[in-house]
């Protein structure tokens, strides 16, 4: 039975209706940078999810270290993206990025902490990307990237102090396996939406 919803789930990932996260958003200066995270789905859901995991299966210090690997790789993806322009397979890694911080929230899997930095940053890569991609517009306008990538790693940031926050209130026994049967969950589903979605 689990054979078959992997095999679902893969055809899925085949199709080519995929929704794309990041249409047309305002690039203008800090408060549009700090906006932006908050009105992607996906960004939104991966550093939650991302700032869950890290503080769930990691001491303090070892979450920590992998907030502290997010930012500078959410930067550097966002210079690239800058650099290069859209590029449509990134979707397509965005959206994997939800399901795979589904898939080991839920299933609350334990790597080693450089491990889970590496992971954690790679998928804050594409995410950068697609912002910066976006932000290439903006500046064939003539709009500035700083101030907008500051209010970008602003939310950022205090997105993934959330989601670690979340973990910490349901550490207990009673609430540990539901919130993240339940966060893993909703991860899995919002990576089944924006990829169908139109």
């Amino acid at each position: 039975m689990m054979h078959r919803r992997w095999i679902a789930l893969l055809i899925l990932f085949c199709t080519p209706a995929i929704a794309l996260a990041h249409p047309g958003h305002d690039h203008a200066g800090l408060g549009a940078g700090f906006l932006h995270p908050l009105s992607g789905l996906d960004h939104l859901l991966v550093l939650l999810g991302i700032g869950f995991w890290a503080a769930r299966s990691r001491t303090m210090r070892g979450a920590l270290l992998v907030g502290a690997a997010v930012l500078p790789a959410l930067a550097s993806g966002f210079a690239i993206g800058l650099a290069q322009g859209p590029l449509p397979v990134i979707e397509f890694g965005i959206v994997a990025s939800v399901l795979l911080t589904g898939l080991l929230v839920g299933a609350g899997t334990r790597l080693p902490t450089l491990f889970t930095a590496a992971v954690a940053a790679g998928f804050a890569i594409l995410h950068g990307f697609a912002h910066g991609a976006g932000m290439a517009a903006g500046m064939a306008a003539g709009l500035s990237s700083g101030a907008f990538l500051g209010g970008f790693l602003l939310a950022s940031s205090l997105l993934l102090a959330t989601g670690a926050l979340a973990a910490g209130l349901t550490r207990n026994e009673t609430l540990e396996r539901p919130a993240r049967h339940a966060t893993g969950g909703a991860l899995v589903v919002a990576s089944v939406y924006l990829l169908i979605a139109v």
